[in-house]
């Protein structure tokens, strides 16, 4: 399966959630590869310091920054069990050959109306990819959610009046996301990070259900 992570609104976590997708897929035993496709390969920077620390390899980092991603992200999948890919913001050629590549698309947001707001060009070009993949498969996925709060309810109630759909869960805002960014780890190898891996953890399990 080819997942991308894709928004034209940067700022998301979109690089986040690519990495922890690829690295709960590695610790199942898939062999996964992510594909960099953010022209400032902040995945790549991710993988280069987790070398520095001595952390052994989780899966395959590859920078394919450019519009021919819709012709090489098949061929690194015929190797691996799952390829996933961190997308550009507002680079609209990488944006469609992504969304030709991929399987399933999930639209990162955070729980703000201007976040919705800014999903309209997505959609937009989500719809154009259709004409050629049909069976494209889109889910909205929350965010940098904090607990509890009305506009995290009230996002999650307007995005599951469109199409597409919003998956049921939701990843929290948790410092600990940030604090694994800086040193080349998952929060599944931090030792406070329980409860941000078990969310990575239902995310994964929910995408698998997917699946075609």
């Amino acid at each position: 399966m080819i997942v991308a992570l894709l928004n034209q609104k940067g700022g998301v976590g979109k690089t986040t959630l690519a990495l922890h997708l690829a690295g709960e897929w590695a610790g199942k035993g898939k062999r996964v590869t992510l594909i960099d496709a953010d022209p400032q390969g902040s995945a790549l920077d991710w993988s280069e310091q987790r070398a520095r620390e001595g952390l052994p390899r989780l899966f395959g980092v590859v920078g394919l920054a450019r519009d021919t991603l819709h012709r090489e992200a098949p061929e690194l999948a015929g190797g691996v069990d799952h390829v996933v890919i961190d997308g550009p913001p507002r680079v609209a050629g990488l944006m469609r050959s992504a969304l030709l590549a991929a399987d399933l698309i999930l639209i990162p947001v955070q729980p703000s109306p201007f976040d919705g707001w800014a999903s309209a060009e997505m959609l937009r070009l989500v719809e154009e990819a259709r004409v050629y993949r049909p069976q494209l498969a889109v889910r909205f996925l929350l965010n940098r959610c904090a607990a509890r709060t009305v506009i995290a309810r009230e996002t999650a109630e307007t995005l599951a009046e469109h199409d597409p759909p919003v998956l049921s869960t939701t990843i929290g805002q948790r410092v600990t996301f940030a604090d694994t960014a800086r040193s080349g780890r998952l929060v599944s190898e931090n030792d406070h990070g329980d409860r941000a891996a078990r969310e990575i953890a239902a995310l994964t399990n929910e995408i698998e259900r997917l699946a075609p």
